[in-house]
């Protein structure tokens, strides 16, 4: 009879290859994975709200992020646990889709894990708690129904106050205290490029220039592009440009096959670099007899050919990205050529002016086309770092989703509910309600669920200085009374009517936001066993919680 010590293993032992790792039960599988998702909510939770803090992150290629933005400190993070994964690849999908609210997103699915936790420690089942929380998203979906503002749904995609009102708690999550400068400058730029069907709106229509210097009061909106280099040639401003798009380069081309020239004398020499200067001369001159005053290459730019260009009195712009270079024939209506002939009038663009302009000791060419019909408009921000550069222009980003959510056709959703908190204590108040008229042990569930959003408050006013337990007590005394919404003023520190305030959330981003949270916290609760195949080469790793990797 054969011992079990002679046997390769029992049980999944000796179903897997040697040197996997096989976790199961609460304590080793769930619980650890509900660790991973708290470490990661409390990175992002510091940085919700106005006046969130910002995070230092230097990446894999050492770049530095000073940022509060919670998109971007994730996808650097690059977070390891698969658990944990499954809440940055919600957050993910809450910025893709909606542009704004990802930090809502990670940390309330965090908040609703760390209540889970609470619930398996007095002995309820995974299960159980995943059907009290489907119950609990169900009667939260409801509840926003209901509080939505009234007259909200119809709205003016052109009317500027509108759009304003709607951007304004998104900007302000960003750059608290500048929403005021902010806002009218991304909500001119995005009325600008709207086309007649609001539907069909791109995001990548609105750009953004960053400009070291100055301030932001300095920023301002362009009509048109502004593009960051100088003018070629010595011609640096056009009144009523035509312009003259060629892809491929403005310069001599080479012959398509390699040959030898045998030259016998020195005129002959001469003769042949006559022939070439001819050549080029007759390119240049027939694109000015085209009607074109100004000529944009989009590779080099040879010195014979711009001698030439000056000559016939051509503005010369070279612009080396092709996506930058599809922009600009967007925005000017030309066609791009591939090399270098004469354009047909449908193939020239038109612009109002093109000028180079020295704007805080840098030069750049402003493409200004201020006529009907534009299609690009430009928001020139100044700042006195790269780092506040870049986080204004996240601020920009979230303005410009907002304007989308707003005109897509898929979402058309101009609908607003209560900001500063106060959607958050409602549904807090009322999904407790709900909890007692449940009789299974899904209750408990649901109660917790509706405790989970008083992490909005609380942290609201702690990343404020303020004391979260006044604040909460204050807001549920408020909503008892039937004064749904009020919210907190962060600047004076106390519970105002958000109406007053100006503090509105766009209801489809709550929505989106909530359901991407209770999505990513059920499936995580849903794992009850992890197995970690051996790797192909090297020691094995085992995934910690916060994203740690231990080796055996």
């Amino acid at each position: 009879m054969v011992g079990l010590g002679s046997m390769a293993g029992y049980g999944i032992q000796s179903m897997l290859k040697e040197g996997h790792r096989h976790l199961s039960g609460l304590e080793e599988a769930v619980l650890k994975n509900i660790d991973a998702c708290r470490e990661l909510s409390a990175i992002t939770r510091t940085s919700l709200g106005p006046n969130g803090m910002n995070k230092m992150v230097i990446n894999h290629l050492d770049k530095l992020f000073v940022t509060n933005d919670a998109a971007t400190i994730v996808n650097e993070l690059e977070v390891q646990h698969p658990a944990a994964k499954i809440l940055v690849l919600a957050g993910r999908a809450q910025q893709e889709e909606i542009g704004d609210g990802a930090n809502l997103t990670i940390s309330f699915a965090g908040e609703l894990l760390v209540k889970a936790e609470e619930l398996i420690r007095m002995g309820l089942h995974p299960s159980e708690i995943i059907i009290g929380y489907t119950k609990a998203i169900n009667k939260t979906i409801e509840i926003l129904e209901d509080l939505v503002e009234k007259g909200s749904e119809n709205m003016d995609v052109r009317n500027k106050e509108e759009v304003v009102l709607r951007m304004r708690s998104a900007v302000a999550s960003k750059q608290f205290g500048q929403e005021d400068v902010l806002c009218p400058l991304v909500a001119d730029a995005c009325i600008q490029v709207c086309p007649k069907n609001p539907a069909n709106f791109n995001v990548d229509n609105v750009r953004v220039a960053k400009l070291l210097g100055g301030g932001l009061h300095n920023s301002s909106v362009v009509c048109g592009m502004v593009l960051k280099n100088d003018a070629v040639g010595s011609i640096k401003r056009v009144e009523k440009a035509k312009i003259a798009v060629f892809a491929g380069g403005v310069d001599t081309s080479a012959t398509e096959t390699k040959g030898t020239v045998l030259i016998h004398s020195a005129e002959q020499l001469e003769n042949y670099a006559k022939t070439e200067e001819a050549k080029v001369e007759e390119l240049i001159k027939a694109v000015a007899d085209s009607g074109a005053n100004v000529i944009v290459s989009g590779a080099a730019v040879g010195d014979m050919a711009l001698h030439f260009c000056e000559r016939y009195k051509l503005m010369v712009l070279k612009i080396s990205s092709k996506f930058e270079l599809r922009r600009f024939c967007r925005t000017t209506g030309a066609i791009a050529i591939l090399k270098l002939s004469q354009p047909n009038a449908d193939e020239l663009g038109y612009a109002n002016s093109v000028s180079v302009e020295e704007i805080g000791g840098t030069r750049v060419t402003v493409v200004k086309n201020e006529e009907g019909g534009n299609s690009v408009a430009t928001v020139v921000l100044r700042g006195s770092t790269d780092s506040i550069l870049d986080d204004l222009e996240r601020a920009v980003d979230d303005g410009v989703n907002t304007y989308k959510v707003i005109c897509a056709s898929m979402c058309r959703d101009s609908r607003i509910i209560p900001g500063a908190a106060a959607t958050e204590i409602e549904l807090a108040k009322r999904l407790k309600e709900f909890s007692l008229k449940e009789t299974g042990l899904d209750q408990y569930a649901i109660a917790k669920f509706a405790e989970s959003f008083e992490m909005v408050p609380r942290t609201l006013a702690e990343n404020a200085g303020l004391s979260a337990m006044e604040i909460i007590s204050s807001l549920y005394a408020e909503h008892a009374s039937g004064n749904v919404k009020v919210g907190i003023d962060l600047e004076e520190g106390a519970c105002k009517d958000g109406s007053t305030l100006k503090i509105w959330d766009l209801y489809v981003t709550k929505f989106f936001a909530l359901k991407y949270s209770a999505d990513a916290a059920c499936t995580v609760l849903r794992v009850d066993q992890i197995i970690m195949a051996k790797p192909a080469g090297g020691p094995r790793r085992e995934a910690q919680p916060g994203g740690g990797m231990d080796e055996d």
